[in-house]
């Protein structure tokens, strides 16, 4: 269980570990600091190996970016405002 939020080169070295893991075969540790849509492409690679396409490895570098800038947060947080307002 992490006990504070990882700095911005925690992220990077658990990103960098984790896609080097899910590109030699291996799976995504759940420990990592990564949200859920960086960890949901890694596991697109891990499920397309050992023929994985260059897509996926770029879907994976853009989902991460995402971590970084904030839009995965913004982005799920918006879809969780929505889905209250329908109720």
């Amino acid at each position: 269980m992490l006990l504070d939020y990882p700095t911005e080169d925690e992220l990077w070295q658990s990103f960098a570990t984790a896609l080097a893991a899910v590109r030699s075969g291996g799976g995504v540790s759940s420990d990592n600091g990564l949200d859920l849509r960086t960890v949901d492409a890694l596991w697109e690679i891990a499920d397309a190996y050992p023929n994985i396409p260059e897509e996926l490895i770029a879907a994976a570098h853009v989902a991460f970016a995402g971590q970084l800038d904030g839009s995965n947060a913004a982005a799920r947080e918006a879809a969780i405002n929505r889905a209250f307002e329908q109720e």
